[in-house]
Protein backbone atom coordinates (compact mmCIF):
# COMPACT_ATOMS: atom_id res chain seq x y z
CA UNK A 1 0.00 0.00 0.00
CA UNK A 2 1.22 3.51 -0.71
CA UNK A 3 2.41 5.74 2.10
CA UNK A 4 0.56 9.03 2.44
CA UNK A 5 1.72 12.43 3.63
CA UNK A 6 -0.37 13.75 6.53
CA UNK A 7 0.41 17.31 5.47
CA UNK A 8 -1.34 17.20 2.13
CA UNK A 9 -2.68 13.63 1.77
CA UNK A 10 -0.96 13.14 -1.55
CA UNK A 11 1.13 10.04 -2.23
CA UNK A 12 4.55 10.81 -0.82
CA UNK A 13 6.21 10.19 -4.17
CA UNK A 14 4.06 13.03 -5.59
CA UNK A 15 5.12 15.69 -3.07
CA UNK A 16 6.45 18.97 -4.45
CA UNK A 17 10.08 18.66 -5.54
CA UNK A 18 12.67 21.08 -4.22
CA UNK A 19 13.20 22.54 -7.68
CA UNK A 20 12.37 22.03 -11.30
CA UNK A 21 9.53 22.90 -13.64
CA UNK A 22 7.11 20.22 -12.54
CA UNK A 23 3.36 20.77 -12.62
CA UNK A 24 1.97 20.26 -9.13
CA UNK A 25 -1.59 19.95 -7.87
CA UNK A 26 -2.58 21.99 -4.86
CA UNK A 27 -2.65 19.87 -1.71
CA UNK A 28 -5.86 18.33 -0.47
CA UNK A 29 -7.49 19.49 2.77
CA UNK A 30 -5.59 18.81 5.98
CA UNK A 31 -8.56 17.96 8.18
CA UNK A 32 -8.86 14.42 9.50
CA UNK A 33 -12.43 13.99 8.25
CA UNK A 34 -13.30 15.18 4.78
CA UNK A 35 -16.71 16.51 3.89
CA UNK A 36 -18.52 15.06 0.88
CA UNK A 37 -17.99 18.38 -0.89
CA UNK A 38 -14.24 18.02 -0.41
CA UNK A 39 -14.24 14.48 -1.73
CA UNK A 40 -16.17 15.57 -4.83
CA UNK A 41 -14.04 18.68 -5.32
CA UNK A 42 -10.74 16.84 -5.16
CA UNK A 43 -11.84 13.89 -7.26
CA UNK A 44 -10.45 11.11 -5.18
CA UNK A 45 -11.60 7.63 -6.09
CA UNK A 46 -14.73 5.59 -6.62
CA UNK A 47 -15.33 1.82 -6.63
CA UNK A 48 -18.37 0.20 -8.25
CA UNK A 49 -20.15 -3.05 -7.57
CA UNK A 50 -21.14 -4.80 -10.80
CA UNK A 51 -24.29 -6.96 -10.69
CA UNK A 52 -27.30 -4.79 -9.93
CA UNK A 53 -25.29 -1.56 -10.33
CA UNK A 54 -23.73 -1.61 -13.81
CA UNK A 55 -25.74 -4.51 -15.21
CA UNK A 56 -29.33 -5.58 -14.59
CA UNK A 57 -28.17 -9.14 -13.98
CA UNK A 58 -29.35 -9.92 -10.45
CA UNK A 59 -32.92 -10.51 -11.58
CA UNK A 60 -31.63 -12.74 -14.35
CA UNK A 61 -29.49 -14.66 -11.86
CA UNK A 62 -32.45 -15.04 -9.54
CA UNK A 63 -34.62 -16.35 -12.37
CA UNK A 64 -31.90 -18.86 -13.30
CA UNK A 65 -31.52 -20.15 -9.75
CA UNK A 66 -35.27 -20.46 -9.16
CA UNK A 67 -35.88 -22.13 -12.54
CA UNK A 68 -33.27 -24.81 -11.88
CA UNK A 69 -34.41 -25.28 -8.27
CA UNK A 70 -38.00 -25.86 -9.34
CA UNK A 71 -36.86 -28.25 -12.06
CA UNK A 72 -35.28 -30.42 -9.35
CA UNK A 73 -38.12 -30.03 -6.84
CA UNK A 74 -36.21 -27.73 -4.48
CA UNK A 75 -38.33 -25.34 -2.45
CA UNK A 76 -37.31 -22.10 -0.74
CA UNK A 77 -34.93 -20.71 -3.37
CA UNK A 78 -37.02 -17.52 -3.50
CA UNK A 79 -35.92 -16.83 0.08
CA UNK A 80 -32.36 -18.17 -0.23
CA UNK A 81 -31.22 -16.28 -3.34
CA UNK A 82 -31.64 -12.73 -1.93
CA UNK A 83 -29.38 -13.72 0.97
CA UNK A 84 -26.68 -14.70 -1.55
CA UNK A 85 -26.65 -11.33 -3.30
CA UNK A 86 -23.22 -9.78 -2.83
CA UNK A 87 -21.57 -13.01 -1.63
CA UNK A 88 -18.75 -14.72 -3.47
CA UNK A 89 -18.96 -18.34 -4.64
CA UNK A 90 -17.49 -19.78 -1.44
CA UNK A 91 -19.83 -17.92 0.91
CA UNK A 92 -22.84 -18.60 -1.35
CA UNK A 93 -22.02 -22.30 -1.34
CA UNK A 94 -21.93 -22.40 2.44
CA UNK A 95 -25.29 -20.66 2.68
CA UNK A 96 -26.98 -22.95 0.15
CA UNK A 97 -25.45 -26.10 1.63
CA UNK A 98 -26.72 -25.09 5.06
CA UNK A 99 -30.23 -24.88 3.58
CA UNK A 100 -30.23 -28.11 1.53
CA UNK A 101 -27.83 -30.32 3.42
CA UNK A 102 -24.27 -31.64 3.02
CA UNK A 103 -25.21 -34.02 0.18
CA UNK A 104 -26.57 -31.25 -2.05
CA UNK A 105 -24.78 -31.07 -5.42
CA UNK A 106 -24.02 -27.36 -5.27
CA UNK A 107 -21.53 -27.38 -8.14
CA UNK A 108 -23.98 -29.18 -10.39
CA UNK A 109 -26.74 -26.75 -9.42
CA UNK A 110 -24.59 -23.68 -10.08
CA UNK A 111 -23.41 -25.12 -13.38
CA UNK A 112 -26.96 -25.66 -14.60
CA UNK A 113 -28.06 -22.21 -13.39
CA UNK A 114 -25.05 -20.70 -15.17
CA UNK A 115 -26.05 -22.37 -18.44
CA UNK A 116 -29.53 -20.88 -18.10
CA UNK A 117 -28.04 -17.44 -17.38
CA UNK A 118 -25.61 -17.40 -20.30
CA UNK A 119 -28.21 -18.75 -22.72
CA UNK A 120 -30.29 -15.64 -22.00
CA UNK A 121 -27.25 -13.36 -22.46
CA UNK A 122 -26.39 -14.97 -25.79
CA UNK A 123 -29.94 -14.67 -27.08
CA UNK A 124 -30.94 -11.25 -25.74
CA UNK A 125 -27.73 -9.50 -24.77
CA UNK A 126 -26.32 -8.18 -21.51
CA UNK A 127 -28.79 -5.80 -19.82
CA UNK A 128 -26.97 -2.57 -18.92
CA UNK A 129 -28.30 -0.18 -16.30
CA UNK A 130 -29.36 3.34 -17.40
CA UNK A 131 -26.69 6.02 -17.04
CA UNK A 132 -23.67 3.69 -16.87
CA UNK A 133 -21.82 5.02 -19.91
CA UNK A 134 -22.52 8.67 -19.10
CA UNK A 135 -21.27 8.33 -15.53
CA UNK A 136 -18.10 6.44 -16.47
CA UNK A 137 -17.31 8.89 -19.27
CA UNK A 138 -17.64 11.84 -16.87
CA UNK A 139 -15.45 10.19 -14.24
CA UNK A 140 -12.77 9.51 -16.85
CA UNK A 141 -12.93 13.08 -18.17
CA UNK A 142 -12.65 14.52 -14.66
CA UNK A 143 -9.67 12.35 -13.77
CA UNK A 144 -11.21 10.11 -11.11
CA UNK A 145 -9.57 6.83 -10.14
CA UNK A 146 -12.19 4.16 -10.87
CA UNK A 147 -12.28 0.61 -9.59
CA UNK A 148 -14.63 -2.37 -9.62
CA UNK A 149 -15.27 -4.70 -6.65
CA UNK A 150 -17.56 -7.59 -7.55
CA UNK A 151 -18.20 -10.82 -5.68
CA UNK A 152 -18.62 -12.56 -9.04
CA UNK A 153 -15.82 -14.79 -10.42
CA UNK A 154 -13.17 -12.93 -12.42
CA UNK A 155 -13.86 -14.87 -15.61
CA UNK A 156 -17.50 -13.76 -15.62
CA UNK A 157 -16.69 -10.18 -14.60
CA UNK A 158 -14.19 -9.71 -17.41
CA UNK A 159 -16.61 -11.25 -19.91
CA UNK A 160 -19.36 -8.84 -18.81
CA UNK A 161 -17.06 -5.82 -19.10
CA UNK A 162 -15.89 -6.98 -22.54
CA UNK A 163 -19.43 -7.47 -23.83
CA UNK A 164 -20.49 -4.05 -22.56
CA UNK A 165 -17.34 -2.35 -23.90
CA UNK A 166 -16.65 -0.55 -20.61
CA UNK A 167 -13.64 -2.41 -19.25
CA UNK A 168 -11.24 0.39 -20.14
CA UNK A 169 -12.86 2.71 -17.60
CA UNK A 170 -11.63 0.62 -14.66
CA UNK A 171 -7.99 0.79 -13.62
CA UNK A 172 -8.58 -1.84 -10.93
CA UNK A 173 -10.88 -4.90 -11.02
CA UNK A 174 -11.21 -6.97 -7.85
CA UNK A 175 -13.36 -10.11 -7.96
CA UNK A 176 -14.79 -12.58 -5.49
CA UNK A 177 -12.16 -15.22 -6.16
CA UNK A 178 -9.42 -12.79 -5.12
CA UNK A 179 -10.55 -12.71 -1.47
CA UNK A 180 -11.37 -15.49 0.97
CA UNK A 181 -14.52 -13.78 2.21
CA UNK A 182 -16.47 -11.30 0.15
CA UNK A 183 -19.27 -8.95 1.12
CA UNK A 184 -20.54 -8.12 3.74
CA UNK A 185 -16.96 -8.28 5.02
CA UNK A 186 -14.80 -5.32 3.95
CA UNK A 187 -11.97 -7.36 2.37
CA UNK A 188 -12.90 -6.82 -1.27
CA UNK A 189 -13.28 -3.04 -0.92
CA UNK A 190 -10.12 -2.69 1.15
CA UNK A 191 -8.19 -4.57 -1.54
CA UNK A 192 -9.70 -2.40 -4.30
CA UNK A 193 -8.71 0.79 -2.46
CA UNK A 194 -5.22 -0.55 -1.80
CA UNK A 195 -4.76 -1.36 -5.49
CA UNK A 196 -6.05 2.11 -6.43
CA UNK A 197 -3.70 3.75 -3.91
CA UNK A 198 -6.72 5.41 -2.28
CA UNK A 199 -7.73 5.94 1.34
CA UNK A 200 -11.09 4.15 1.85
CA UNK A 201 -12.27 7.01 4.08
CA UNK A 202 -11.99 9.35 1.12
CA UNK A 203 -13.39 6.99 -1.51
CA UNK A 204 -16.94 6.43 -2.72
CA UNK A 205 -18.49 3.00 -3.20
CA UNK A 206 -21.53 2.50 -5.44
CA UNK A 207 -23.68 -0.40 -4.25
CA UNK A 208 -27.16 -1.86 -4.60
CA UNK A 209 -27.43 -4.73 -2.11
CA UNK A 210 -27.50 -4.78 1.70
CA UNK A 211 -24.41 -7.02 1.83
CA UNK A 212 -22.58 -4.62 -0.46
CA UNK A 213 -23.53 -1.58 1.59
CA UNK A 214 -22.41 -3.32 4.78
CA UNK A 215 -19.10 -4.21 3.14
CA UNK A 216 -18.39 -0.67 1.93
CA UNK A 217 -19.36 0.82 5.30
CA UNK A 218 -17.15 -1.69 7.16
CA UNK A 219 -14.27 -0.61 4.91
CA UNK A 220 -14.82 2.99 5.99
CA UNK A 221 -16.07 4.21 2.60
CA UNK A 222 -18.86 6.63 1.71
CA UNK A 223 -21.53 4.44 0.12
CA UNK A 224 -23.77 5.74 -2.64
CA UNK A 225 -26.63 3.26 -2.71
CA UNK A 226 -28.74 2.55 -5.80
CA UNK A 227 -31.18 -0.16 -4.64
CA UNK A 228 -31.98 -2.88 -7.13
CA UNK A 229 -33.91 -5.94 -5.95
CA UNK A 230 -33.98 -5.27 -2.22
CA UNK A 231 -35.48 -2.06 -0.85
CA UNK A 232 -33.28 -0.45 1.81
CA UNK A 233 -34.44 -0.92 5.38
CA UNK A 234 -33.57 1.30 8.32
CA UNK A 235 -30.12 -0.28 8.73
CA UNK A 236 -29.13 0.24 5.09
CA UNK A 237 -30.44 3.80 5.08
CA UNK A 238 -28.27 4.58 8.09
CA UNK A 239 -25.19 2.96 6.56
CA UNK A 240 -25.63 4.73 3.21
CA UNK A 241 -24.21 8.18 2.56
CA UNK A 242 -27.00 8.81 0.05
CA UNK A 243 -29.66 6.73 -1.69
CA UNK A 244 -30.48 7.22 -5.37
CA UNK A 245 -33.02 6.03 -7.91
CA UNK A 246 -30.45 5.35 -10.63
CA UNK A 247 -26.95 6.21 -11.84
CA UNK A 248 -28.09 9.41 -13.52
CA UNK A 249 -28.81 10.74 -10.04
CA UNK A 250 -25.39 9.56 -8.87
CA UNK A 251 -23.80 11.54 -11.71
CA UNK A 252 -25.72 14.68 -10.78
CA UNK A 253 -24.72 14.23 -7.13
CA UNK A 254 -21.03 13.88 -7.93
CA UNK A 255 -21.25 16.95 -10.15
CA UNK A 256 -22.69 18.88 -7.23
CA UNK A 257 -26.03 19.35 -8.95
CA UNK A 258 -29.56 18.97 -7.66
CA UNK A 259 -31.27 15.72 -8.59
CA UNK A 260 -34.94 14.82 -8.53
Amino acid sequence: MRMWSRQNFLPMENKRPASGNVEFREPFPVSGEWSLEEIRMHRKAIVFDMDGVLFDTERLLQDSWITVARKHGLSGMEEIFPRCIGLNANDSRQLVMAAYGPDFDYQGFRGEASEHFWKYIEEKGLPIKPGVEELLQWLEYEGWSVGLASSTRRESVMEHLKRAGIGHYFSVVVTGDMVEHSKPRPDIYLLACEMLGADPRKTFAVEDSPNGVRSAHAAGMSCLTVPDMIAPDREIKELSTEIFRDLTQVLAYLQGQQYA
